[in-house]
């Protein structure tokens, strides 16, 4: 396939798609310029030099009309790849409107010849909140007077996407699914391969200007179905049972505790799965033709790359709090003042690099070294308070990225050279939570220095903080002397 050098205007950069977008545009040679709220999220570091010469980074909050005021004009094509569905609250269409409002005026003072926007199928007469708001962006970006290119996909399938992780949990974790009647309802999977290069191609491809495409897989399927199919893939054995009763918001409450989405991301998703999600055409077949991966198929590559450690993107890495999501790079300095403080120093007795290899597989299916269950429990009162709970794991067992999930942590700083991870908690606290590990050289001994930084929101915060400082004494202090590897069991 032939792709014309252009000047790509690419928001949600840091995103799922975005992050596996943007390699393809440097590959085919394209000058990108990266939209992101904090220029401090986008790692280039594995990038080599001749592709960071063909990137620009910009800082910019399209929810702020300010923002966009030193964004460059001189360019080609824009893609829009923002959405606001797994944002807490409810008012999310309310978000979707006002950024791509701001995102199209800003687009009319530029040379944009084009613009590419990733939507929802929306063939029903009567639309899920979530897909109307997909319909409202689509309005709202042809009012720039720039052609918009609309690609609408039912789910995607692939290594780290939501629809992927959200089935995975289900079938992996429960061998009786006791689900709603919406189990029934049909959608068309794709392959985030095959999403990419509809991405790719309708790029300056002028039969494509102004026009709007269902793009899907070869299956029409319904999700009992695909939990079905992937269980046959696993080699598990499952039972669905589906009942009628199951209100949407049972519904909603099932999801979020027995798989790792957010209840916000639950309740838009069980409202928009009483649409059926089928392409109803499939004109871009001839435009950009290539080998659509069937469901099965998209499953066993999605595993390929897991097996790999090849994950890219997860979209478990998606913040869930608008103020956190803008913010959250300004904690990488660590409040003195006003904190309370657990911190534990070891002596590091083997190899530093082993040590190093512990603190960077931390979490995840490897767990917390000492008190596990513990670790789950708290978990699972987070979820029950309505946090993120333990879940969400790792993107990879072995790389951790800033702007990574670790379970109910955010990764902040990921510096392996100079030996320094740093945490902040997204759990439900009454006040802020840091965990940072270092490891220091000091009078010719290896230390490892692991220091737990609270900073208490009122009274209810510091009670909160001496409440557990009894499992902190040997938790912490526990978890410290497994990584150090001066201890060979694990709790």
């Amino acid at each position: 396939m032939y792709y014309i050098m252009a000047r790509i205007l690419l928001t949600g950069t840091t995103g799922y798609i975005g992050k596996r977008l943007l390699p393809l545009l440097l590959q085919h040679n394209h000058e990108v310029y990266c939209v992101v709220r904090d220029r401090r999220r986008l790692d280039l570091t594995e990038y080599d030099q001749k592709w960071k010469q063909k990137i620009k980074v910009f800082e910019s909050d399209f929810i702020d009309q300010s923002s966009v005021t030193d964004l460059p004009r001189d360019v080609d094509v824009a893609y829009y790849l923002i959405h606001s569905m797994t944002s807490t609250g409810s008012n999310f269409d309310v978000l979707e409107d006002k950024t791509s409002g701001i995102f199209s005026q800003y687009l009319a003072t530029t040379t944009a010849e084009q613009v590419i926007y990733l939507g929802g199928i929306a063939n029903d007469e009567s639309l899920s909140k979530h897909l109307s708001s997909r319909m409202k962006v689509e309005q709202n970006l042809a009012s720039s007077g720039i052609p918009v290119t609309v690609l609408r996909a039912a789910i995607i399938i692939g290594s780290g996407s939501a629809s992927f992780e959200i089935i995975r949990d289900l079938v992996e974790k429960l061998p009786v699914m006791i689900t709603p009647k919406w189990l029934n309802s049909r959608c068309q999977p794709i392959a985030i391969s095959n999403v990419l290069q509809y991405l790719m191609g309708v790029i300056l491809n002028q039969k494509t200007y102004g026009e709007t495409y269902d793009i899907g897989g070869p299956d029409i399927l319904t999700y009992r179905q695909m939990l079905l199919q992937y269980a046959e893939i696993r080699k598990l054995k499952r039972w669905i049972l589906t009942l009628p009763v199951l209100t949407p918001r049972l519904s909603s409450l099932w999801l979020y505790f027995v798989t790792s989405t957010s209840y916000p991301l639950a309740r838009n998703l069980v409202d928009s799965i009483r649409n059926e999600v089928i392409c109803s055409e499939n004109r871009i077949a001839d435009i950009i033709p290539q080998h659509l991966f069937s469901y099965r198929e998209s499953v066993e590559r999605a595993f390929s790359r897991i097996r790999q450690n090849l994950i890219i993107s997860s979209w478990k890495d998606a913040i869930t709090n608008p103020e956190l999501d803008r913010t959250f790079m300004n904690f990488v300095d660590v409040p003195q003042h006003g904190c309370m403080v657990d911190e534990t120093v070891i002596s590091i007795e083997g190899d530093v690099e082993d040590v190093k290899e512990n603190i960077w597989t931390i979490g995840g299916s490897r767990g917390w070294y000492y008190g596990n269950f513990l670790w789950q429990v708290r978990g699972l009162i987070d979820k029950m308070a309505g946090g993120v709970g333990l879940r969400r794991g790792r993107r990879s067992p072995t790389d951790l990225k800033a702007g990574d999930s670790l379970d109910f942590w955010r990764v902040i700083l990921a510096d392996r050279k100079n030996s320094r991870l740093l945490l902040f908690a997204e759990m439900k606290l009454p006040g802020e939570a840091w965990l940072e590990f270092r490891i220091r050289e000091e009078g010719g001994e290896n230390l490892l220095i692991q220091k737990a930084t609270f900073r208490p929101r009122g009274i209810f915060g510091r009670i909160y903080w001496y409440l557990l400082l009894p499992f902190h004494i040997f938790i912490f202090k526990g978890m410290a002397a497994n990584i150090a590897g001066r201890k060979k069991t694990f709790h």
